[in-house]
């Protein structure tokens, strides 16, 4: 597993993406009106919809409260220290959660089966062999501190034990998460546009429009990511990253 995990990990950002697209491939609805009334397309939009922004909350806070800089050195598992405040204190891996939320929570919003039920079930298994190479990495650099970490803090399931005092003792630095989060972001929101505007025609009441919509929605986020990119490139914005 752990040399499995070292090669996903060389391709977790494509893989993201290329996850992302299935999102849209044919496949049989998770609600249908026939078992939930007319209408039915609520659940999937209200339910996906809470899942998948919980998951981009719970990255927003990991990376507000505690930066962590262990994404890796020439695409192979790297870290310079073993991060243990802010979300770290509650759960190991509060990103992949949050990646998995996303991703389940947009899978449900496109009412998609085989996502659910078939891709879902894959994007855990290669996180699950990535996290034990991360791991097998950390725990031969830090030895018996990153044992004793992994004693008291659960590699998936959080603790909220002591929360309030993680938030109430950390200063949130929300420009450091739109700076090191913007890529996904727009990736993200372009995709929840697509759905619900696409999967979903009755919340335009079925207007020929929507392709003129969804450009202007995919223009603006692109503006936003496009002063955001030149923000960081220009480093008019590095302080946030100390």
């Amino acid at each position: 597993m752990i040399a499995i995990g070292n090669f996903f990990f060389r391709y977790r950002n494509n893989l993201f993406i290329f996850l992302y697209l299935l999102l849209f491939a044919p496949s049989p609805a998770l609600f249908t009106a026939a078992g939930w009334g007319e209408n039915y397309y609520l659940i999937p939009i209200i339910l996906g919809l809470l899942i998948t922004i919980s998951g981009e909350a719970i990255r927003a806070a990991t990376i507000g409260l505690a930066y962590i800089i262990r994404g890796g050195r020439d695409k192979k598992v790297y870290a310079e220290k073993l991060v243990t405040e802010g979300i770290f204190r509650h759960g190991r891996n509060p990103l992949y959660v949050g990646n998995i939320m996303m991703l389940l929570g947009a899978g449900i919003l496109s009412n998609s089966l085989l996502y659910v039920g078939l891709v879902i079930p894959f994007f855990l298994f290669i996180y699950q062999a990535i996290v034990l190479a991360e791991e097998n990495f950390l725990r031969n650099k830090f030895g018996a501190e990153f044992d004793n970490y992994c004693q008291k803090v659960n590699r998936w399931w959080f603790s909220f034990d002591g929360i309030s005092d993680t938030l109430a003792g950390m200063r949130f630095n929300y420009k450091r998460w739109i700076l090191k989060e913007y890529n996904t972001l727009l990736v993200w929101l372009v995709g929840i546009t697509a759905l619900l505007l696409f999967k979903y025609p009755e919340l335009t009441y079925n207007a020929p429009n929507r392709n003129w919509l969804f450009g202007a929605i995919v223009i603006l986020l692109g503006l936003a990511y496009g002063y955001v990119r030149y923000l960081k490139k220009s480093g008019k914005m590095t302080e946030i990253l100390s």
